[in-house]
């Protein structure tokens, strides 16, 4: 339970950063963002309406259908930091942080707007991800889209909905190309930091190492590296000898050390090669052979 509050503090907290980091880096450099986020954009810069509400209305029919088709959890995570990002928005709107926000009266250093907010907004998502918690719009749609045709690649539909808003900009920001460019700008770095930061945690390297001493070997790393081996026997073509094959996947962090404990066996010699993301039923160690604990639920069981 109390992983489970702190998860949606968390949340919260997320949504509170994004609040801020549209009000500070995206409404004063007038772009768009990607997703549906930047068509509700471009309708407050056309109408004055405030993000806020047209965020919250396009995402709670999305929201009712994730929570009849797809995931009780997910719709119910997902909709908290809806709410919190549409109420910030709404209220902060009112507010006067003009001292804050960043644009200059030139146009020379707008590029910077962009980046931040994609570095920003990126990091977020990839911190929700884990939490099993969507920022709505897009992925909605995905997830229903995957929901029933799984064969199908959601890309291809983010990608067009993106060029839409990109394109759509330029009409809506007084007919310049600069905002077109801010939109695929703030998308690209969104989109990279997002992936990059999810696809860290999951990495890992695999050694196949052959060795005459497969024992003594696989003891020696997991005692340093508090990892198991697996052992395959092999035979060597080149002059038909028997010999032993150990597959161990280690993080990115240990492969100096497992480099070294190779070294010091003789005629061993290790294959190496990246990996970019290991699944199954065990527990996730840490450097020191402790169990990771999760600081936040990652969604298991019913939802609080």
């Amino acid at each position: 339970m109390r992983k489970k509050i702190l998860t949606y503090c968390a949340i919260v907290l997320l949504a509170a950063v994004c609040a801020v980091n549209y009000q500070i880096f995206v409404f004063p450099n007038r772009f768009a963002p990607s997703g549906l986020n930047g068509i509700c954009t471009m309708i407050q810069h056309v109408t004055g309406i405030s993000m806020g509400y047209l965020y919250l209305a396009v995402n709670f029919p999305l929201a009712m259908l994730v929570y009849k088709r797809v995931s009780r959890i997910l719709a119910i995570r997902s909709m908290v930091y809806v709410i919190t990002f549409s109420v910030l928005l709404a209220v902060l709107g009112e507010a006067d942080l003009g001292r804050f926000a960043y644009e200059t009266a030139n146009g020379t250093s707008t590029i910077l707007g962009p980046l931040v907010a994609g570095i920003i907004s990126g990091s977020c998502y990839s911190l929700l991800i884990p939490a099993c918690t969507f920022m709505g719009g897009t992925d909605f749609i995905a997830s229903l889209i995957h929901k029933s045709r799984p064969d199908q690649n959601f890309f291809w539909i983010s990608f067009a909905i993106n060029i839409l808003v990109a394109a759509s900009s330029y009409f809506v920001y007084d007919f310049q190309i600069e905002p077109v460019i801010l939109c695929i700008l703030y998308s690209f770095m969104s989109s990279t930091v997002s992936d990059r930061m999810v696809k860290s945690g999951r990495e890992a390297v695999r050694f196949e190492i052959i060795t005459d001493k497969p024992k003594e070997l696989s003891d020696d790393i997991i005692a340093k590296t508090h990892h198991s081996t697996t052992l395959v026997p092999g035979k060597g073509m080149f002059q038909g000898k028997q010999t032993n094959v150990l597959i161990c996947v280690i993080n990115k962090a240990q492969v100096s050390i497992l480099s070294e404990i190779i070294r010091s066996y003789p005629r061993t010699f290790a294959i190496m090669g990246p990996v970019t993301q290991v699944v199954g039923n065990f527990k996730h160690l840490k450097n020191d052979g402790k169990a990771v604990n999760n600081l936040l639920d990652g969604g298991d069981g019913p939802a609080i």
